[in-house]
């Protein structure tokens, strides 16, 4: 949307709160007095120019132009043709972060055994949730730190006779997860 611009004619810039008035044409900048007085030079794909029959910013003609050259302006949106082949067993996954900031707003106050407590008690409580609700994998998110939420987990999960455990995906989880399978009876 090409419009050509002549000395007086009223601009707006595209991408700035700024309106003004044509001073001067070069080539492909203009010069405008904005509204505040300053004199400002702007390229041509910069401006939009506001029809004579519209006089405030906010009429729907002035509306409907500004948007029709901002929409003029946008790239298109590449479009991705790789789809990705989704195997039944990786429908949902519940994720449990045991982070104690994510479990807690406030835990300055606590001492290293009652995170570690609340810790093992949010894995506890998924881990029936996701057994009660037939729920066949789930991944909780430990961190590396020293290592003794993970080996207090691996010593939780050991407890299920249902329960395989492995550590998570390294790609998306990193170190700092592990993974577990909950075999399902199908006589439940």
């Amino acid at each position: 949307m090409m419009s050509e611009f002549k000395k007086g004619d009223r601009v707006l810039v595209l991408d700035e709160d700024t309106e003004g008035i044509v001073l001067e044409v070069n080539k492909s900048d203009v010069i405008i007095e904005t509204i505040d007085g300053f004199e400002l030079t702007y390229r041509t794909v910069e401006l939009l120019k506001v029809p004579n029959d519209s006089v405030d910013l906010g009429k729907a003609t002035t509306r409907g132009a500004i948007d029709s050259a901002l929409h003029d302006k946008k790239e298109p949106v590449k479009r991705s043709f790789i789809k990705e082949k989704k195997s039944k067993k990786d429908e949902f996954i519940l994720e449990v972060d045991l982070h104690i900031e994510k479990l807690v707003k406030s835990f300055s106050r606590l001492e290293k055994y009652e995170i570690l407590n609340l810790q093992l008690d949010t894995a506890r409580g998924q881990l029936e949730f996701a057994i009660q609700n037939r729920i066949q994998r789930i991944v909780f998110i430990h961190g590396v730190g020293e290592g003794i939420l993970k080996s207090e987990l691996e010593y939780l999960f050991g407890r299920y006779a249902e329960v395989v455990y492995e550590d998570a995906n390294y790609q998306k989880y990193g170190i700092g997860a592990t993974q577990i399978y909950i075999k399902q009876n199908p006589n439940r």
